[in-house]
């Protein structure tokens, strides 16, 4: 060997664990060239694992290898194979490509000669040590990790929202890390409430300086530690909950009642939440030809595309969606509470304690209007400290850009809370004669409630040409419920 390229390498753990050095290694393989009059052509080094060959130093060995002509300047000189690296089959696959530039790679303190044919064992052992070393040391670590999860602590990184610390006792351990930690248990609690898309709590999480990605957020979603659980994985591949030493950021209960959903949002695609919106009549209509049950679609006209409840293959079939669901609706609308279950709805409606969620948003109100003062004051304060030559503009900026963020996510919790005091308002001053007309509101019924009410009061008799149609009630709902126009008849024979 008379030229030769060096190629050096560690880890940090491998530093702090055996003593490697780049300087080190480096001092050694040029001491060996010199002993042995090797000329030095290119020296490479990194700080990465040897796990693989995805390796920038290696990388940009490999390249300048492959572009020599002739094999003189292709040998490559390193301290030991585990330098090479820790892979025994990532290890055989790179000396196959090698052998096709015909270098010879060579471990100083661990020499082979490739022309015995014995040489090969004495290989396969160099690289199969570190390789085992490796599965040794992950299996020691991962067993770590699971002793101190089952003594109740949390040993990994911490997530969002928390930050590693080292206790008095030299244990490590998880503390909420803000504003992470209160924007979290703003998510949860949004989340749960099921009044928004989870994009739109994500997009103002992000706003309240919990940054991160949308799939991050799910995943946030998702982790029982933020409710003190620590998950571990047994032996049989199933999990168990364990009750952690952390501070949780919200309760069990809260947990769970977002897993139930999110599970319930994921399930559907707003594609399909669009269809079910438009058909929440399908599954409840037969086809008067075939006696299949009409699906529904949207046909692409010329200028828009048109719902139609249709049957399958070749059966002609078809109707209007919005025709027949305007005619159900007014159908329904036809309904009215009988005047022997008037008292007792009103009843139901009381005992829904009004008053107390009335209370509890007029204190929600109060508390988010305090706040609002409180960005306003903080401003003003930053504004005076400016002024007066205290506080850089680089942070008067920040200030300003976080009370922007800060003061326009509390107005919007002020509109919702507002819209629902209207609301409650509007229920307590509802008529008597709105009162019995329960259906009025149909058309602003959610998809889900809409597809219930269908199936307890389904279409019958449908005329698939002009939509006319009549309701099914069953023996309770004909007890409870009545048309108007026998509430007029009766009301008249009262007057006469």
């Amino acid at each position: 060997m008379k030229t030769a390229y060096l190629y050096f390498r560690v880890s940090t753990d491998e530093q702090k664990r055996k003593g490697y050095s780049m300087p080190e290694q480096e001092d050694r393989l040029l001491k060996y060239c010199k002993y042995n009059n090797i000329e030095v052509k290119g020296i490479y080094s990194e700080d990465y694992s040897a796990k693989n060959f995805n390796r920038p130093g290696w990388k940009e060995l490999f390249s300048e290898i492959k572009k020599k002509s002739s094999g003189k300047d292709k040998n490559i000189l390193f301290i030991k194979w585990d330098r090479f690296s820790r892979n025994i089959e990532y290890a055989y696959e790179m000396i196959g490509k090698l052998r096709k530039y015909k270098p010879t790679a060579m471990a100083i303190d661990q020499p082979i000669d490739f022309s015995v044919p014995e040489s090969t064992v004495k290989l396969a052992v160099y690289l199969a040590v570190p390789e085992a070393e490796n599965t040794r040391r992950s299996q020691n670590t991962s067993n770590g990790i699971r002793r101190a999860k089952l003594m109740d602590r949390y040993p990994n990184k911490a997530p969002i929202g928390y930050i590693n610390v080292t206790l008095v006792d030299g244990k490590k351990a998880i503390v909420p890390k803000e504003p992470e930690a209160e924007v979290i248990k703003w998510a949860f609690d949004k989340v749960s409430q099921n009044n928004h898309k989870l994009s739109e709590i994500n997009k103002i999480a992000n706003d309240k300086g919990l940054i991160c990605s949308r799939s991050h957020f799910f995943r946030i979603l998702r982790n029982p530690i933020y409710c003190g659980l620590i998950s571990i994985k047994l032996d049989s591949d199933k999990e168990q909950m364990i009750k952690g030493l952390h501070e949780p950021l919200i309760s069990e209960p809260l947990f769970y009642q977002v897993q139930s959903v999110i599970n319930t949002k994921r399930k559907t695609t707003a594609k399909r939440d669009d269809l079910k919106e438009m058909f929440f009549l399908r599954g409840f209509l037969t086809c008067p030809v075939c006696g299949r049950k009409l699906t529904g679609s949207f046909s692409k006209g010329k200028h828009n595309k048109y719902p139609y409840y249709h049957c399958h293959d070749r059966c002609k079939t078809r109707i209007g969606a919005v025709l027949l669901n305007d005619c159900y609706q007014n159908k329904l609308q036809e309904l009215l509470l009988s005047d022997c279950t008037i008292e007792l709805f009103k009843n139901i409606l009381e005992n829904q304690n009004i008053k107390t969620q009335k209370a509890s948003y007029l204190n929600a109100q109060h508390l988010v209007e305090r706040k609002i003062k409180e960005e306003k004051l903080t401003l003003s304060r930053g504004r005076k400290l400016f002024i007066a030559g205290i506080l850089k503009i680089y942070d008067y900026d920040e200030l300003k850009k976080e009370n922007q963020v800060n003061t326009k996510n509390l107005k919007i919790e002020e509109r919702d809370i507002t819209l629902k005091l209207k609301a409650i308002d509007k229920t307590n001053q509802m008529e008597d004669e709105k009162f019995v007309e329960i259906f009025q509101k149909f058309a602003e019924f959610d998809t889900s409630d809409k597809t219930y009410l269908v199936n307890l009061i389904p279409p019958v008799n449908i005329d698939y040409k002009t939509g006319d149609l009549s309701l099914q009630l069953n023996q309770a709902f004909s007890k409870i419920l009545s048309k108007k126009s026998n509430r007029k008849n009766n009301r008249k024979n009262e007057f006469h």
